[in-house]
């Protein structure tokens, strides 16, 4: 099932959806972004020529990004270009690469030092370039231009999916259903809440959003309640929202050992499977929820009753009326 949207939403605006869904694209030199933290993206396309993806740190175009064009050239070739620098790094020809009339299929990832670009559902790469520098790449862009309009669709049988930053991407392909092959069965996370205080993140830490660094959810007591909230490494603490206020909590617990999906809702609206995640000082059972503020996408809590995301962000408790709710 898909969710179609037609509205446009601009470079720093992200729509709220639930993979797989159809996006258009205008003849526009815009791109439209969305999280990604598996650092692997599957998609299909619809273009007549020239459709772009961008991987980028945050939700904005700006270095460092990386930028792969796909049927550029008169639609004549795949190429890689990094922080809009000409020349491309890396290009390779590869004539009637997009259809006006036909989905195309592809595939990227970008880890352990090799950014890599794939066609259909062959594991095997069709081109590969390598950056001793390479991106974590949060944020991916789509956008078509030069004359062409275009129609995605965001595969969701990656989005579960993440390469050890130790295995080589030749270990990783030759194994029996690399992430090719379909999602993980649901019911096999085993979500675990981790004590840590400071900037000790555990590595298998749950990312739920970005402000210029990869925010983590995790959840603190305060003031009789144990609340949601969004652990920034740089800072060492996880900040909660709570009484109007931001709280900035140096003991908590960082969620570890599942991957989450995130369904947009509007106020009370919170989904039956959504993982409870701590509770409001009278017994209220409260769950993760995330909203974008700005350029940030910023976790924080949901109490359904009062039908808000409560993000902690620049010392205030901020309601968010349009936000994510965590399922598993």
């Amino acid at each position: 099932m898909k969710e179609v949207f037609s509205q446009s939403y601009g470079a720093s605006e992200r729509p709220p959806f639930k993979m797989p869904i159809e996006i258009p694209t205008e003849d526009k030199l815009e791109y439209k972004f969305f999280p990604n933290y598996s650092q692997a993206l599957k998609f299909k396309v619809k273009a007549p020529n020239d459709a772009h993806v961008a991987i980028t740190e945050g939700p904005v175009e700006a270095n460092p990004m990386y930028e792969i064009f796909f049927g550029g050239w008169g639609n004549s070739k795949i190429a890689i270009r990094k922080n809009r620098e000409k020349p491309e790094v890396i290009e390779q020809p590869y004539p009637n690469t997009l259809s006006a009339g036909e989905f195309k299929d592809f595939w990227i990832t970008w880890y352990d030092g090799a950014l890599n670009i794939g066609l259909d559902d062959n594991p095997t790469p069709f081109l590969s370039w390598s950056d001793p520098a390479m991106l974590n790449g949060q944020f991916f862009g789509i956008r078509t231009a030069w004359g062409a309009t275009g129609s995605w669709i965001i595969e969701d049988n990656w989005s579960g999916w993440r390469a050890p930053a130790s295995t080589p991407w030749q270990e990783i392909h030759d194994s029996p259903g690399w992430n090719i092959g379909p999602p993980e069965p649901m019911g096999t996370a085993q979500p675990t809440w981790v004590p840590t205080s400071g900037s000790n993140i555990p590595p298998d830490a749950v990312p739920g959003g970005f402000d210029n660094e990869q925010l983590y959810i995790g959840r603190a007591s305060h003031a009789g309640a144990l609340t949601p909230g969004k652990v920034v490494p740089s800072h060492g603490v996880c900040y909660v929202a709570w009484g109007g206020a931001e709280h900035g909590i140096r003991d908590y617990e960082v969620l570890t050992g599942c991957n989450p999906s995130w369904i947009p809702v509007l106020g009370d609206q919170v989904p039956e499977h959504a993982f409870p995640a701590g509770n409001s000082e009278t017994g209220e059972p409260l769950f993760i929820g995330r909203a974008q503020h700005g350029d940030t996408v910023t976790v924080g809590k949901v109490q359904k009753t009062h039908k808000v995301c409560y993000i902690p962000y620049g010392g205030q408790e901020i309601a968010k009326e349009n936000f994510e709710v965590m399922v598993l």
